[in-house]
């Protein structure tokens, strides 16, 4: 194999290097770019959508990636204040139509050649507020993925919800219909932030319930802490934290609060009726704060941003579907990809159910990734998993990536991002906060590599 001749870090801005400061957690960038990274793609004209996206399913691939497959429930009683998912307040009516409607289309991909070429390693069912579905909807929806779809024998099936109102009803219904993992958006356990939210429930019953809850040893018990939030001083953050490792919950994911337009968050802000979240640094130093309490009570790392308090928490979704897997999607406001092509299905209800009931792919947009789009997905898994292996690229793609990037890992090396030894890079607690913006600046890098081969 040939290597590639190296990039000239010269050339590279300081979005793709960081800074050179001598605190790279809180300055070596400006901000956070954005929750994930990606490449680039090109757009399927609305005419080619639903051939296309047949085409895709039709194909029994000749060696399968793993795969996901990912459900969407778009409604919630509450929007909170940060969100910019939100799409319908629930309501029973509603809630039901769109049940049979989803219903029919998990039957109709569940049948492609596509679908039943491979296990799925993993299911997730997301929102939205998927505890809003009444408790006979949940068992029969998990029962219809169980019966439809091939899984693997440990298939992590996931039920994300709200704390308020899953009661032993609800939590037995989802038992029932083959749910073995729970994933509560908890974010913060104070009374005053999750107010401020417009989060249900204040901090007692949320810690009493996920302490029920995990204490049944029925399925690993997750949930999801935000930092950066309104009224969230690191005071409030570290009783956060302890009140994580109090409730007994099997893990835990840490996400910095990440400010983008169009949520009710923003605009009380700027009303004055909020006062401002924490900026970057104060949220790298939250972040530093949950790193080192996580191993002062010896939790298991499962990536920069995930822990498991045991062997039970394997969180696979979250480590195939955000990086390398492909991801089958149902449901309004679902998002995938198969075969090479990004879906992103309709978020009106009345257009989406008007699709499926036609026999259409309920297609909004479809994207056609990048021929890099593999590459790309290895680079985030690493960075999600906090270090990168020259073999690893070696074996999977025949290219000397790490060769080619290695004056940029020596540039983020002196600005305190990475070290580099040997054939791997791993992160720093820095590069850890900055995983992210990493991942896309190594993209980006690669993909103006191309094209100046290209030109």
């Amino acid at each position: 194999m040939n290597r590639e001749q190296q990039i000239n870090p010269d050339n590279l801005g300081y979005d793709v290097t960081g800074k050179n400061t001598p605190d790279p957690l809180r300055f070596a960038f400006q901000n956070k770019r954005s929750a994930h990274a990606g490449g680039m793609s090109a757009m399927v004209s609305e005419e080619e959508r639903q051939l296309q996206a047949l085409a895709a399913l039709c194909v029994k691939p000749e060696s399968p990636q793993k795969r996901c497959l990912y459900v969407h429930v778009p409604f919630c009683r509450v929007r909170c204040t940060y969100c910019n998912f939100f799409q319908y307040a629930s309501s029973q009516s509603l809630i039901d139509a769109y049940f049979e409607a989803l219903m029919s289309e998990l039957v109709f991909k569940a049948q492609m050649p596509w679908t039943q070429t491979a296990p799925f390693h993993a299911v997730y069912i997301g929102g939205g507020t998927p505890t809003d579905l009444t408790p006979e909807q949940i068992t029969r929806l998990g029962q219809m993925i169980r019966q439809h779809f091939p899984l693997t024998t440990d298939c992590e099936l996931t039920l994300e919800g709200r704390i308020n109102r899953f009661d032993d009803r609800m939590f037995d219904a989802a038992l029932e219909g083959g749910f073995n993992r729970f994933s509560f958006g908890v974010q913060s356990f104070d009374t005053k932030v999750r107010r401020k939210a417009k989060r249900l429930d204040d901090r007692e019953p949320v810690l009493k319930r996920i302490q029920s809850l995990s204490a049944t040893n029925a399925a690993p018990i997750v949930i999801d802490l935000l930092f950066g939030l309104p009224y969230q001083d690191l005071e409030i953050w570290h009783q956060d934290l302890n009140d994580f490792l109090e409730s007994g919950a099997h893990g835990v994911d840490l996400y910095q609060l990440i400010e983008m337009g169009g949520t009710p968050m923003k605009g009380m802000i700027d009303q004055g009726r909020l006062p401002e979240p924490a900026d970057t640094p104060m949220k790298a130093t939250m972040f530093e704060t949950g790193v080192n309490f996580m191993a002062e009570h010896h939790l298991r790392r499962l990536s920069v941003n995930h822990w498991a308090r045991d062997n039970r928490e394997r969180s696979i979704y979250n480590s195939l579907a955000k990086t390398s897997a492909e991801v089958l999607p149902l449901g309004a406001g679902a998002g995938g990809n198969v075969g090479g092509f990004g879906f992103m299905q309709h978020r009106n209800l009345d257009t989406y159910i008007d699709a499926v009931n036609a026999g259409d792919i309920p297609l909004a947009m479809m994207t056609r990734s990048s021929p890099q789009a593999a590459l790309h997905s290895e680079i985030k898994a690493s960075f999600d998993r906090g270090f990168l292996s020259a073999k690893d690229f070696i074996s999977k793609f025949e290219r000397d990536v790490f060769h080619y990037c290695r004056p940029l890992f020596e540039v983020w090396q002196r600005n305190g991002l990475v070290n580099v030894n040997g054939e791997y890079l791993s992160l720093t607690l820095a590069g850890e906060f900055w995983s992210v913006s990493l991942a896309q600046a190594m993209i980006e890098v690669l993909q103006k590599g191309q094209q100046s081969k290209a030109a």
